[in-house]
């Protein structure tokens, strides 16, 4: 059975509608991407909350930081899958596929990320990101420092707990919106 055809479950705004900066904004990801991302879509509903969402999603996950955007793919989809958040390991998934160019690493990570075999500073952040989002209220400065001794800095550790924070709070309105990955992700980087 195909997945449902919504991108959620309120109305999505015309595309019409929207403000011209939000329409370009729009447009630039549709002629990158060749799609338009639902949960882009879904922002719609709120222009000023849309704005906010792709600074920030822009800043933490695209902007200047010592982990390369795959880690914080990889920090996504460990966080998606503890959450079992369906759009998320779809879109993430793929793109863990696309920038490792490896189409298994981004299934295993989405099934099961420690059967993907990690070592050393991934499966530090990974366990780092993994307890923050089960169990954030045990967070320790034995956390931290497992962090430390896998070679991340303070600015790392800040970042990794920051990508994870992040996308908890992703799956959180995917979930609670019932948000349908962009079919496209399925077939991409097989």
């Amino acid at each position: 059975m195909p997945q449902p055809d919504h991108i959620m479950k309120l109305t999505v705004p015309d595309f019409d509608s929207l403000d011209d900066d939000v329409k370009n904004y729009l447009n630039i990801c549709q002629k990158k991407l060749g799609l338009m991302p639902n949960v882009l879509r879904t922002y719609t509903f709120n222009q000023n909350k849309f704005r906010a969402f792709g600074s920030m999603y822009n800043e933490i996950v695209l902007g200047g930081s010592n982990l390369s955007v795959l880690e914080r793919e990889m920090i996504a989809v460990v966080v998606s899958s503890v959450n079992k958040c369906y759009y998320c390991l779809v879109s993430h998934g793929q793109a863990v596929r696309e920038l490792s160019a490896d189409p298994e690493l981004g299934e295993l990570m989405v099934m099961n990320w420690r059967a993907a075999g990690l070592k050393g500073r991934h499966s530090a952040m990974l366990e780092f990101a993994d307890k923050l989002t089960k169990t954030p209220e045990l967070m320790n400065d034995e956390d931290r420092e497992a962090l430390t001794l896998a070679g991340f800095s303070e600015q790392d550790i800040f970042d990794i707990a920051d990508v994870a924070s992040f996308f908890n709070y992703t799956n959180r309105m995917a979930l609670s919106l019932d948000m349908m990955p962009n079919p496209e992700y399925h077939s991409k980087n097989r």
